[in-house]
Protein backbone atom coordinates (compact mmCIF):
# COMPACT_ATOMS: atom_id res chain seq x y z
CA UNK A 1 0.00 0.00 0.00
CA UNK A 2 1.10 3.26 -0.88
CA UNK A 3 0.51 6.63 0.01
CA UNK A 4 -1.24 7.83 -3.45
CA UNK A 5 -3.84 4.50 -2.91
CA UNK A 6 -5.21 5.53 0.39
CA UNK A 7 -8.78 7.04 0.48
CA UNK A 8 -11.51 7.09 2.81
CA UNK A 9 -13.62 4.09 3.79
CA UNK A 10 -17.00 4.16 1.93
CA UNK A 11 -19.99 5.81 3.90
CA UNK A 12 -17.61 7.93 6.03
CA UNK A 13 -16.89 10.79 4.60
CA UNK A 14 -20.48 12.75 4.52
CA UNK A 15 -21.46 15.89 2.38
CA UNK A 16 -23.04 18.73 4.37
CA UNK A 17 -26.64 19.91 4.54
CA UNK A 18 -26.85 22.65 1.62
CA UNK A 19 -29.54 25.00 2.42
CA UNK A 20 -31.17 27.58 0.86
CA UNK A 21 -30.66 25.77 -2.82
CA UNK A 22 -34.59 25.61 -4.21
CA UNK A 23 -37.91 24.01 -3.31
CA UNK A 24 -36.21 20.90 -5.21
CA UNK A 25 -33.26 20.38 -2.65
CA UNK A 26 -36.40 19.94 0.26
CA UNK A 27 -34.29 22.68 2.04
CA UNK A 28 -35.44 25.71 0.17
CA UNK A 29 -36.93 28.83 0.94
CA UNK A 30 -36.36 29.19 4.80
CA UNK A 31 -33.70 26.89 4.99
CA UNK A 32 -35.55 24.71 7.53
CA UNK A 33 -35.89 27.59 9.91
CA UNK A 34 -39.27 28.06 9.59
CA UNK A 35 -41.01 30.88 9.55
CA UNK A 36 -40.20 34.46 11.59
CA UNK A 37 -39.32 34.24 15.06
CA UNK A 38 -36.28 34.39 16.88
CA UNK A 39 -34.38 31.71 15.85
CA UNK A 40 -35.37 32.22 12.09
CA UNK A 41 -33.01 35.15 12.07
CA UNK A 42 -29.24 35.38 11.81
CA UNK A 43 -27.40 35.93 15.06
CA UNK A 44 -30.94 34.88 16.17
CA UNK A 45 -29.31 33.49 19.63
CA UNK A 46 -29.75 34.74 23.27
CA UNK A 47 -25.91 35.15 24.84
CA UNK A 48 -24.56 32.70 26.90
CA UNK A 49 -26.22 32.61 30.40
CA UNK A 50 -29.44 34.10 29.01
CA UNK A 51 -32.13 32.31 31.16
CA UNK A 52 -35.52 34.10 29.26
CA UNK A 53 -35.59 37.22 31.46
CA UNK A 54 -35.22 35.02 34.74
CA UNK A 55 -32.36 36.21 37.01
CA UNK A 56 -29.25 34.07 35.28
CA UNK A 57 -27.04 31.75 37.84
CA UNK A 58 -24.17 33.96 37.99
CA UNK A 59 -26.01 37.28 38.96
CA UNK A 60 -28.27 34.53 41.94
CA UNK A 61 -25.06 33.11 43.47
CA UNK A 62 -23.18 34.83 46.33
CA UNK A 63 -20.15 36.24 45.96
CA UNK A 64 -17.32 35.64 48.68
CA UNK A 65 -14.06 37.18 49.28
CA UNK A 66 -11.35 38.33 46.20
CA UNK A 67 -8.30 37.67 44.22
CA UNK A 68 -5.39 39.54 44.47
CA UNK A 69 -3.97 40.56 41.16
CA UNK A 70 -0.45 41.56 42.74
CA UNK A 71 0.09 37.96 44.72
CA UNK A 72 2.80 36.18 44.01
CA UNK A 73 3.03 32.65 42.59
CA UNK A 74 6.02 30.18 43.26
CA UNK A 75 6.94 27.10 41.87
CA UNK A 76 7.70 24.67 44.95
CA UNK A 77 10.27 22.24 45.77
CA UNK A 78 10.71 20.16 48.71
CA UNK A 79 13.99 19.75 50.52
CA UNK A 80 13.87 15.33 49.41
CA UNK A 81 14.15 16.59 46.19
CA UNK A 82 17.22 18.07 46.73
CA UNK A 83 18.93 14.48 47.06
CA UNK A 84 19.13 13.86 43.13
CA UNK A 85 21.82 16.52 43.11
CA UNK A 86 25.09 15.46 44.33
CA UNK A 87 27.12 16.79 47.17
CA UNK A 88 28.33 19.72 47.65
CA UNK A 89 26.52 20.63 44.13
CA UNK A 90 25.01 24.50 44.23
CA UNK A 91 21.49 24.01 43.44
CA UNK A 92 19.76 27.40 41.98
CA UNK A 93 16.50 27.93 39.82
CA UNK A 94 18.36 27.16 36.28
CA UNK A 95 19.69 23.86 37.86
CA UNK A 96 16.29 23.00 39.17
CA UNK A 97 14.79 23.57 35.57
CA UNK A 98 17.42 21.27 34.32
CA UNK A 99 16.92 18.60 36.65
CA UNK A 100 13.20 18.62 35.58
CA UNK A 101 11.84 19.77 39.19
CA UNK A 102 10.22 23.23 38.12
CA UNK A 103 8.99 23.57 34.64
CA UNK A 104 9.82 27.16 34.91
CA UNK A 105 10.14 29.37 37.59
CA UNK A 106 6.89 31.24 37.85
CA UNK A 107 7.91 34.60 39.83
CA UNK A 108 10.14 32.40 41.79
CA UNK A 109 10.67 29.07 43.27
CA UNK A 110 9.89 28.15 46.99
CA UNK A 111 11.84 25.44 49.20
CA UNK A 112 9.83 23.67 51.16
CA UNK A 113 10.94 21.18 54.79
CA UNK A 114 8.76 18.27 53.53
CA UNK A 115 11.19 15.38 53.36
CA UNK A 116 15.06 14.83 54.48
CA UNK A 117 18.01 15.59 52.66
CA UNK A 118 21.51 12.95 52.92
CA UNK A 119 23.99 15.55 51.88
CA UNK A 120 25.68 18.81 51.64
CA UNK A 121 23.85 21.13 48.99
CA UNK A 122 24.26 25.13 48.68
CA UNK A 123 20.89 26.46 47.97
CA UNK A 124 20.67 30.29 46.20
CA UNK A 125 16.75 30.33 45.74
CA UNK A 126 14.04 32.85 45.98
CA UNK A 127 12.26 31.94 49.33
CA UNK A 128 13.22 29.39 52.01
CA UNK A 129 10.47 28.16 54.52
CA UNK A 130 12.25 27.92 58.67
CA UNK A 131 11.95 23.74 58.15
CA UNK A 132 13.90 23.79 54.87
CA UNK A 133 16.77 26.12 56.12
CA UNK A 134 16.89 24.04 59.36
CA UNK A 135 17.20 20.71 57.74
CA UNK A 136 19.44 21.97 55.02
CA UNK A 137 21.97 23.55 57.33
CA UNK A 138 22.03 20.75 59.30
CA UNK A 139 22.70 18.54 57.00
CA UNK A 140 26.00 21.14 56.31
CA UNK A 141 24.75 23.13 53.83
CA UNK A 142 23.95 26.77 53.61
CA UNK A 143 20.78 29.03 51.63
CA UNK A 144 21.60 32.10 50.15
CA UNK A 145 18.47 34.82 49.11
CA UNK A 146 18.55 35.25 46.04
Amino acid sequence: MKIHELSPVEGSRKKGKRVGRGPGSGHGKTSCRGHKGQRSRSGGRPRPGFEGGQMPLQRRLPKRGFTNIFKKQYSIVNVEDLNRFKPNATVDPDSLVKAGLVKKAKEGIKLLGNGEISHRVVVKIHKVSKTAKKKIEASGGTVEDI
